[in-house]
């Protein structure tokens, strides 16, 4: 039986055009805000959603997500909560791929057989978690596979053809290609060096690639997608949450900013390449 996530990844290749993956974090700068722009993702032209789970020390997340996390943490978010929203989000979605993102810490705390029970019952479909490396796999990749999770590695500039078997062995759903060395948002990639590592970690796997780190415009979304399956896009849409705050808090353009900013980039997935124009 296939996932959400190779379901939609088949009928995107049967079109003939890239996934845009938009990230949220859990919870911020509320849970029925960041809800409210979850549900509406889809129809502004998200074709899979990343959902962050809070956590107070992440390792790769640039400012803007760090603030977000602590922002979702202050108004008290919990993985529990965050399960809840993506069983809230599946009363009117079954179809919309859903990936946890984040660190194993709360997972760990949580419990990781009771956990993989509440994802799976909640409607999660994958898991990216950024601090487990293969060597890890024990430890949540192969119990989450077993039941039926994908289990979404990240690949990095720094990933060379001797460590990526390894990278890979477990990988499930698509593989995560961070474009820069760095942390989330901290510089723009180029098209030509992502294009370029795409193809040497297509040589390697038959999974889809998706890209991210760095993606703000539906320019460079454009580029991007169309030297790999997917692109995806997290910093940025954190970015138009935080420029319509007012003091932390939510205000009516909110949930307006993010959905114009993802509409943009969902035509610039979907349109020709501007560079061959």
């Amino acid at each position: 039986m296939t996932t959400r996530i190779e379901d939609r990844f088949a009928s995107l290749k049967a079109e003939g055009r890239p996934a845009l993956v938009t990230f949220l974090m859990a919870g911020d700068p509320d849970g029925e805000t960041a809800f409210d722009i979850m549900a509406a993702l889809p129809a502004a032209g998200s074709d899979l959603i990343e959902l962050g789970m809070p956590f107070s020390d992440p390792m790769a997340d640039g400012p803007a997500i760090q603030k977000a996390g602590l922002r979702a943490l202050n108004g008290g978010e919990t993985l529990r909560k965050t399960l809840a929203t993506v069983a809230r989000f599946r009363q009117g979605d079954q179809a919309t791929p859903i990936i946890l993102m984040g660190y194993f810490n709360p997972i760990y705390v949580y419990g990781v057989d009771a956990f993989v029970a509440a994802a799976l019952a909640a409607g999660v479909d994958g898991l990216i978690v950024v601090d487990l490396p293969p060597e890890m796999d024990d430890e949540l990749c192969l119990p989450a596979l077993a039941q039926g999770l994908n289990f979404i590695r990240l690949a990095t500039p720094t990933t060379d053809d001797k460590r990526l078997p390894a990278v890979l062995a477990n990988t499930s759903g698509f593989v995560y290609y961070v474009s820069i060395t760095g942390i989330t948002g901290a510089a723009a990639p180029d098209a030509g060096k992502v294009g370029a590592a795409v193809a040497r970690i297509k040589r390697h796997t038959d999974l889809p690639v998706c890209v991210g780190f760095g993606v703000r415009t539906p320019e460079q979304a454009n580029a991007i997608g169309h030297a790999a399956d997917g692109v995806v896009v997290g910093s940025a849409l954190i970015g138009a949450i935080e420029a319509t705050l007012e003091e932390g808090r939510a205000t009516p353009g909110t949930k307006e900013a993010v959905l114009d900013l993802v509409r943009a980039l969902a035509s610039g997935v979907r349109a020709p390449s501007l560079a061959e124009a």
